[in-house]
């Protein structure tokens, strides 16, 4: 009775039509435009699938229209879904994260047997899959959380999946993703990432990704447009030749497209939309495990915060009219500052991988998780929104050493870089003399020449932490002495007057 008074909470149909005998191979909740395609492209694969919504009258529309002609069946009832899926069954939920998640896995535990499998689709946080892997484990039932990505177009022809969970269940479930799945030279976009809501995890860093993608190609533009005057027009020039060479991505492509878009009116419709960023939390979840880490993930913290200084439109319109700053004026080739630009950006989308990759190292190391790092590279290049042919590379790197510490350290990696860094240079001088922010562009620099230094200030910072607060250093191996040892944390009495008792220190 428990669990039909939390599915009757949730809308949830519990009634009890007659048995029926399993037919389906694959089961999916969630007829929302993702789920849809989803079945479809189950279906196109050879897998009988049922289908259930919460609205029940969305499964009978779905069938008599999309779904017709197709190994594709229905279901009015949780119960009768799920006595319509072979054993172990195999459930899809492609419903919003969070509570309305752990209601429709009460829902279904009633109808449910020992090793059956519950797939959660949907962009849930990483801590709710950990929590309901070992949940559901106690309870027999196998769960995964798996990271979908490639919107409407992915799911109905090829979506990049990255299960996690409980390993299981990927035996069971293999043949219907990987199968679904996105093609890049023959090898599926789908693999195990790894334990509990490692799955989900990756979908997150793969996010934050995304927001420094969309970020980087944005402060292009912008440095195209007021730094060097082009038309939307001759922007979408620039990216079009720029998607047959290094940069060759979905993001630069459907950005051509965009630059190239003119309204009812004939003029450039992005030149019309307000500069106001949205986001829905996977950019912010990603910076704020980065913090968690003590992780220097800089670019997509940055990307962050870019598109919260956007959303205060009102507030910068009232400061263009009364803070100062320099007016873009370029002289010289233009043509080399857009070779420049594009060597720039190449680089600060390394930076951004890098950081993204070290922050999904230490992740696997701080949650005890075996993470597959060559399948991960693999899993984006194709069908997601970050598929581009620079993640070939970055799968080669990964498959050459798993071990690899940094990308920056595979040989590749460290050439282009060194090819991109004159150009990369000059134009994030250049946008500080012309007063255009980059900040995604002069992180991803700021990073770079921080990660290649061997001795940072930070010696001052320790000691002045030690000054105010007893936080204590240690000292550098070559200065170990018997008062001061190596790795020994430290106290001096800076003033005379202080004591010589020290405060707890912190490790980031």
């Amino acid at each position: 009775m428990a669990n039909q008074a939390v599915a009757c909470l949730a809308g949830i149909n519990v009634g009890a039509p007659a048995r029926s005998v399993p037919s389906a191979d694959f089961g999916l909740i969630g007829l929302a435009v993702m789920g849809q395609n989803l079945i479809l492209n189950a279906a196109d694969h050879g897998f009988t699938v049922c289908a259930f919504n919460r609205t029940t009258a969305k499964v009978d529309r779905f069938l008599a229209n999309e779904a017709k002609g197709k190994p594709i069946v229905g279901a009015h009832s949780i119960e009768e879904f799920c006595s319509k899926l072979k054993r172990p069954r195999r459930v899809m939920l492609l419903v919003m994260a969070g509570q309305p998640v752990d209601d429709f896995i009460e829902a279904l535990l009633p109808y449910l047997e020992k090793d059956d499998i519950i797939i959660d689709g949907g962009n849930s946080h990483f801590p709710d899959s950990n929590r309901r892997t070992k949940y559901l484990a106690e309870k027999g039932i196998a769960f995964v959380g798996s990271g979908v990505s490639g919107g409407e177009e992915g799911a109905r022809y090829g979506p990049s999946l990255m299960p996690g969970g409980n390993e299981a269940a990927w035996p069971h479930i293999k043949d219907i993703f990987q199968s679904i799945s996105a093609k890049s030279d023959g090898e599926a976009c789908c693999d195990w990432v790894g334990d509990e809501g490692a799955g989900h995890y990756v979908k997150m860093v793969h996010n934050g990704i995304e927001y420094g993608d969309m970020q980087l190609i944005c402060e292009a533009y912008d440095i195209l447009k007021r730094g060097l005057g082009l038309s939307p027009k001759e922007i979408g020039d620039v990216f079009s030749k720029w998607n047959t060479g290094v940069l060759d991505s979905f993001l630069i492509e459907i950005t051509r497209d965009i630059l190239y878009y003119n309204d009812t009116d004939g003029t450039p419709l992005v030149e019309k939309i307000l500069d106001k960023a949205g986001q829905k939390g996977t950019g912010k979840w990603t910076a704020i495990n980065a913090l968690d880490l003590g992780m220097p993930v800089t670019l997509i913290g940055e990307a962050v915060f870019a598109r919260c200084l956007s959303s205060l439109k009102e507030e910068r319109g009232r400061a263009s009219a009364i803070l100062e700053g320099p007016t873009p004026n370029f002289t010289g080739d233009k043509q080399a500052f857009i070779d420049d630009l594009e060597q720039a950006l190449y680089a600060s989308k390394i930076i951004s991988y890098a950081q993204g990759f070290m922050l999904i190292q230490a992740a696997a190391k701080d949650y005890k998780w075996k993470l597959n790092m060559p399948s991960i590279a693999l899993m984006w290049r194709g069908g997601c929104i970050i598929r581009s042919v620079f993640l070939k590379d970055i799968t080669n790197a990964y498959r050459k050493n798993p071990e690899l510490e940094n990308l920056l350290f595979d040989q590749f990696f460290t050439t282009a870089i060194h090819k991109a860094q004159s150009g990369w240079r000059n134009v994030v001088s250049k946008s500080a003399l012309w007063g255009i922010p980059l900040p995604a562009f002069t992180t991803a620099l700021s990073f770079y020449d921080g990660y290649r230094t061997k001795d940072l200030p930070a010696n001052l910072l320790q000691a002045q932490r030690d000054y105010f607060g007893a936080h204590t250093f240690r000292v550098k191996p070559e200065f170990a002495s018997a008062e001061r040892p190596e790795g020994k944390d430290v106290h001096v009495n800076w003033t005379g007057r202080g004591g010589d008792v020290s405060a707890s220190t912190y490790q980031a």
